[in-house]
């Protein structure tokens, strides 16, 4: 009953902030409080861009770009699969819980700021991927790879300590150490490559400890409440939904919420299926990499059946959620649209009016949908793709892995 009645209690708590965060216009409050003062900071900073990049290189160029993608949410969507299928499943799931709710916090505050990134020209922007050039459309204060860098080296620094037990202080410091060195250059890299101000960064660092400090004080509570609680689905299900509602609406649309959509379904398939499987697939006494129960060709083994596999399941996610939602939206009478997705639904209007449609205030739509033109329902689209691929790294994929004695 204890179980139930705190997650009635979070889920009111976070449909209560919505009501009150749109009945008040807290967003827009907050925004002509920080977003001035911010901004008066980006300006400034412009100078001491110019100076970094007086010194620029093509090595320089290589390497910051090189390390940018290493801390990259792509990178890391691509690594984690991994991780779990390495053995270290606890890591695994809570490196992923941790940033899906990095990405959440990170991006809030940027729409909730909208402050905007370093002027191009005068500063020098290099963009070398189609990541750097989507990341670009963002608002800049907190830079999230410093965010993410600080969580997730912060975090696999105390697991690892943790888990090899050592005492020596020599190799806490050189670990720590080596951390710190990671997140200044990502930092220091940011800057040279003109995505951040100097502001942004600190921004970064220090929601980053914060998210950090009290990440450290909850994962064990998180990690045994997915593995033997009460409707863990049910309630994962229904805090991903109001975390689509509990977004704040950006002063201009940015590919910031997509990102946090995606993340909300890959937590919610990640939590859905290991709630399921834990016992057979994700106890602490599975069999781990460099071991004699998982040797390195059998891992490879596992990644030549387990990345096409899920590539395979979000395609069909994709291409089902693209045929049910507009399915069930025509039955319960609302009038969808799609921005991206589904062409027949793009409408007559344009894409600045749709994409606005995309952010508006989604406490509204949920409430009042009768009075709403139109639905964007690529967000249901996109969630539900991620949340297939995400469960089928840790329900389908082992199944097949146990199937084929890998």
């Amino acid at each position: 009953m204890e179980s139930v009645a705190w997650q009635g209690l979070a889920l009111s708590g976070i449909f209560s902030w919505i009501v009150i965060a749109c009945y008040f216009d807290v967003t827009n409050k907050f925004r002509s409080l920080l977003q001035p003062w911010v901004s008066h900071r980006v300006v400034r900073g412009t100078s001491t861009i110019i100076k970094i990049q007086k010194h620029q290189h093509k090595f320089l160029d290589a390497f910051f770009s090189g390390l940018s993608c290493v801390v990259s949410v792509p990178f890391y969507t691509a690594f984690l699969p991994l991780l779990f299928w390495s053995g270290h499943g606890k890591l695994a799931r809570q490196m992923t819980l941790l940033m899906a709710f990095c990405d959440y916090l990170g991006n809030c505050i940027k729409d909730v700021v909208s402050a905007p990134r370093p002027n191009c020209p005068p500063v020098r922007r290099i963009t070398a991927t189609k990541d750097e050039e989507d990341n670009a459309l963002e608002y800049g204060l907190p830079s999230s790879h410093t965010l993410n860098t600080v969580c997730l080296s912060g975090f696999l620094v105390y697991y690892v300590l943790s888990y090899i037990q050592n005492e020596d202080a020599c190799v806490k410091l050189g670990a720590v150490t080596l951390a710190c060195l990671l997140v200044g250059l990502i930092g220091f890299g940011r800057i040279y490559l003109g995505m951040h101000s100097l502001i942004d960064i600190i921004g970064g660092l220090v929601v980053g400890f914060v998210i950090l400090a009290m990440w450290l004080t909850v994962h064990e509570y998180v990690d045994a409440f997915i593995a033997s609680g009460q409707n863990v689905t049910s309630f994962w299900a229904a805090l991903s939904f109001l975390l689509l509602f509990a977004y704040p609406t950006p002063e201009v649309p940015t590919p910031s919420f997509e990102y946090h959509t995606a993340f909300d379904g890959v937590a919610f398939g990640i939590v859905a299926g290991i709630q399921q499987t834990y016992h057979q697939f994700h106890h602490e006494g599975v069999p781990r990499i460099f071991t004699s129960h998982l040797t390195v060709p059998a891992f490879l083994g596992r990644m030549l059946v387990g990345i096409p596999t899920i590539l395979i399941v979000k395609f069909c996610s994709k291409a089902l959620a693209k045929w049910i939602l507009p399915v069930v939206s025509n039955t319960l009478g609302i009038r969808i649209k799609s921005t991206s997705y589904i062409p027949m639904l793009s409408g007559s209007t344009t894409e600045k009016k749709s994409s606005e449609i995309k952010q508006s205030s989604y406490f509204h739509k949920m409430l009042f949908f009768s009075n709403q033109d139109l639905f964007d329902v690529d967000t249901g689209i996109r969630f539900l793709q991620y949340a297939g691929l995400a469960w089928s790294v840790v329900d389908l994929v082992p199944s097949l892995f146990s199937h084929l004695r890998l």
